[in-house]
């Protein structure tokens, strides 16, 4: 992948957003690197010891540029092999093992990241599942150090705080505190520069005047004007002008996303989080592509974080069949963005990425909302539903119906071999 996606810079966002910042700090410029990162600042200095090693060695720009993505595709790597390993835990196939391996280090979407000059968004996706399978194992400093990465890497990391919590059965203060501390650190440099660090909460949370077809309001657009293009390019015939009020709106959108979906998710699944932990993926998949579906600005490696959740989630909590949804959805991806919008007008390209992208999260809504514990709901008999219905009226049944439940609590989070015998008894 690097030898395919990382050939040159020129014209990319790295160009044009990063190259100044990265000049600036291998010349020993701290205060100019600074006030000329980018948005996404906060993963350049996750990655800047990766830049200044090679810089030290003699490395010239490309090499820097090639270096600034060695963490983020060792970050994919790492992914892969958690996935895969635990794969081969559960007796999956080598077939299956060996199509999310592909999938995850070599997805084509993942070489237009490298191309356009974003791997930044590879390595936010791999630390944000990172985060919720290491809260799912209970490991409650590498979730909090992961998650804290993750939100100084990218701002849409916070659709990543819900999951994590989650999937954590305690100490979920001690994860958000820790998360809160390392992102913090991170972004503490360019914190210095006041008045730049104002700009960029600024730009971080508005569209501006990007208004692509890929999205859920873009027929609320006016047409019949002439867009030019960041590049100072005209963009092709039927492009559309976005309304004034949504810019400063769909950001925050997004971010708040989160709490409702994350509540109702504990509200439907109740806190069984040893069961449910993996399943939580499904969610930070639908949150991800919410975001996609809301953004004016949605591009082709937008897609690739929900991707690999959609991935991570099919490995693991999907054992009856290999990862095809994942692989379709990345075929579909790629033919979304880099193929029809040679033959298809904007409006069109719009409605051809919703018929997709719709169904695909009110699916994974009722994956989330109607699934407990990965199997579907059992409805009772009519004839159960009596008994249970004439136990529940007596004070015996209720007694007992609790004490029944509060055993089967006390067996699932038990680890203490004489308990978890005296309550199957």
């Amino acid at each position: 992948m690097s030898w395919t996606g990382l050939v040159g810079f020129a014209w990319s966002d790295y160009d044009n957003e990063v190259s100044g910042a990265l000049k600036a700090l291998i010349g020993g410029d701290v205060g100019s690197f600074l006030a000329q990162v980018p948005a996404y600042g906060g993963s350049l200095v996750v990655r800047a010891p990766f830049a200044g090693a090679v810089a030290a060695l003699g490395g010239g720009e490309l090499a820097v540029y090639r270096a600034l993505a060695i963490p983020c595709l060792l970050a994919a790597a790492l992914l892969a092999l958690v996935l895969v390993r635990r794969m081969g835990d559960r007796g999956r196939s080598t077939g299956a093992r060996a199509l999310v391996l592909g999938l995850c280090v070599a997805n084509p979407v993942t070489l237009r990241a490298l191309e356009t000059g974003h791997p930044e968004e590879l390595l936010c996706a791999a630390l944000a599942i990172g985060a919720v399978l290491a809260a799912r194992d209970r490991r409650t400093v590498l979730a909090g150090v992961l998650l804290g990465l993750a939100l100084a890497t990218k701002a849409w990391a916070v659709l990543a705080i819900g999951p994590v919590l989650l999937a954590l059965p305690a100490r979920r203060m001690v994860v958000l505190a820790l998360a809160g501390g390392v992102a913090a650190t991170v972004l503490a440099p360019i914190a210095v520069a006041a008045p730049h660090a104002a700009t960029l909460v600024v730009a971080a949370s508005t569209t501006g005047q990007i208004f692509v077809p890929w999205q859920l309001f873009w027929m609320l657009g006016e047409a019949g004007h002439v867009v030019i293009g960041g590049d100072g390019i005209p963009k092709p015939a039927g492009y559309r002008v976005p309304p004034e009020w949504l810019s400063p709106l769909t950001h925050p959108l997004i971010a708040l996303l989160v709490v409702p979906l994350s509540l109702l998710w504990a509200r439907v699944r109740g806190a069984a989080p040893r069961v449910d932990g993996e399943q939580v993926l499904a969610l930070l998949a639908l949150l991800l592509l919410l975001r996609c579906l809301l953004d004016p600005w949605n591009v082709v490696y937008y897609e690739l974080p929900f991707l690999l959740a959609l991935l991570a989630w099919e490995a693991l909590c999907r054992p009856d069949r290999p990862p095809i949804l994942a692989l379709a959805s990345t075929a579909i991806v790629w033919v979304t963005f880099e193929q029809a919008p040679a033959w298809l007008s904007p409006d069109v390209q719009c409605a051809f990425f919703l018929t997709w992208s719709l169904p695909l999260a009110a699916w994974l809504a009722r994956t989330c909302c109607v699934e407990r514990h990965g199997l579907p709901i059992q409805h009772d008999r009519p004839e159960q539903r009596a008994r249970q219905d004439v136990a529940a009226q007596s004070g015996i049944g209720y007694g007992c119906g609790y004490f029944r439940t509060s055993c089967q609590e006390s067996l699932r989070y038990s680890r203490c071999w004489s308990a978890r015998m005296w309550c199957s008894q």
